[in-house]
């Protein structure tokens, strides 16, 4: 499954919230902790990601943006 992600960095706060306003197909907003440093907020997002879905988590596209489309593996 592919999904469309925005991520909040040095939120202060972990969150995943599905936004269905979007047309463009499964899209969430994520709150992370961590700052754009390093690749932390990267990681922190996969970790996340895997325990909201409990399932395997990659990013497709966006490393270095705050939109990112990541991949949710079976």
């Amino acid at each position: 499954m592919i999904i469309n992600v925005k991520v909040k960095t040095s939120s202060g706060k972990q969150e995943v919230v599905k936004d269905d306003k979007e047309d463009k197909g499964d899209f969430y907003t994520v709150c992370l902790k961590s700052a754009p440093e390093n690749n932390k907020a990267n990681v922190e997002l996969v970790k996340l990601l895997q325990r909201y879905f409990k399932s395997e988590v990659k990013i497709k596209s966006g490393l270095r943006s705050k939109n990112k489309v990541v991949e949710v593996l079976k």
